[in-house]
């Protein structure tokens, strides 16, 4: 099923994929689509995969890792080859859980985009977000409804991303303090990816890890319906660089290190061939799994286990399936659109079977589906 018509010829010398990884998973800057790839490859490779102890869907985030989020990290010690659930980086407990040779890389998005994006998806959860009527009034006067006592539930509202590599989102902005901070990410990071070059990052991160063309290919995930994203005006846009200044001077510099990274690893014209191989290949897989070519909204997902987690005001999309697939290629099919939570919950019953279950209250159909 997933061998393909379009080929990939690579001129370089034959490496050895890399299956010791560590993704540090930032919120929303399409790092769903990126945990579906590595659960994929995971389970294609019968790997080890450091999840959520307990009922836990994530590993104890906003909370600063620990190893105790771990299922059953005293028995296995550190013999996990992927961890990629959302985490608060904490690097001295993060590498007693992953071998020494572990690859570690993250992905962060314009913040322009990212906080509307989260504006969105967690007005509910933030009560600076609740307290304000839209995204433009929010930028407006940010202080107005910002308060640093609630700091733990509005960590979406203000440098998030800084949040998720373990910094403080309050910090001041003061440029030596964030140039030591920068150096400590470029240490504890081997690579950080472009969401809004996702397709440029996968074509990296294959190049990086020694993978297939087929183990970065995706369909997007956690995607929203369009007329749920707000249009920021042109002083919003501005805004948020001052608001977000240390998620923005975060952006700006890893922009910068990707396309160096390009340069050296393939150089343009390398990388806009294989970009094209990828979408091609995309455009196959599609054509294979999917009955409607685009993502649906949730009111007309046919089948209920495919159906994401919905929040705030963002309508959150899933795929429908063709129906007269072979059980193999289904199966691959399904593992593609798979909602993060549902795949989630699967890896955790296949690799820890005699625990109890995650109980998610999702339709799941992982007793009809579970591989011999």
């Amino acid at each position: 099923f997933w061998r393909s018509s379009v080929e990939l010829v690579t001129p370089h010398l034959p490496c050895r994929a890399k299956t010791n990884v560590m993704f540090l998973k930032t919120h929303k800057t399409a790092s769903s689509t990126i945990l579906n790839i590595l659960f994929r490859f995971t389970e294609k490779n019968n790997l080890t995969i450091a999840l959520p102890a307990n009922q836990l869907v994530h590993l104890g985030y906003p909370e600063t890792f620990t190893t105790s989020f771990v299922e059953e990290f005293k028995t296995i010690g550190q013999n996990y080859n992927i961890m990629c659930n959302h985490l608060r980086f904490n690097r001295l407990e993060v590498q007693k859980v992953m071998a020494e040779n572990t690859f570690y890389f993250s992905i962060v998005r314009n913040p322009v985009s990212q906080l509307e994006s989260s504006y969105v998806y967690y007005k509910d959860a933030a009560p600076a977000f609740r307290a304000s009527k839209d995204v433009n009034e929010y930028l407006a006067s940010p202080m107005s409804y910002y308060h640093k006592v609630n700091y733990k539930q509005n960590i979406y509202a203000k440098n998030n991303m800084w949040f998720d590599f373990g910094y403080d989102n309050n910090a001041e902005d003061d440029e030596s303090y964030i140039q030591e901070v920068l150096q400590e990410i470029e240490q504890n990071f081997h690579l950080v990816l472009i969401a809004d070059y996702f397709d440029e990052s996968m074509i990296l991160l294959k190049h990086t890890l020694c993978w297939d063309l087929d183990d970065v290919i995706y369909f997007k995930l956690n995607s929203r319906k369009e007329d749920t994203v707000q249009t920021l005006t042109p002083e919003s846009k501005e805004r948020v660089k001052v608001w977000c200044s240390l998620d923005w001077k975060l952006y700006l510099h890893f922009n910068q290190t990707f396309w160096k990274r390009i340069q050296e690893a393939m150089g343009l014209e390398e990388l806009e061939k294989e970009v094209n191989l990828l979408r091609a290949r995309q455009k196959e897989l599609m054509e294979t799994c999917l009955s409607d070519w685009r993502p649906v909204e949730k009111t007309h997902i046919k089948d209920k286990a495919l159906m994401p987690f919905q929040s705030g005001a963002a309508s959150i999309l899933s795929y429908n399936l063709n129906q007269d697939l072979d059980n193999k290629s289904l199966r691959a099919c399904q593992k593609v659109v798979m909602p993060e939570l549902q795949y989630m919950s699967y890896l955790y019953a296949l690799q820890h079977p005699h625990k109890k279950r995650k109980q998610l209250g999702f339709p799941l159909f992982w007793n009809s589906f579970q591989e011999n």
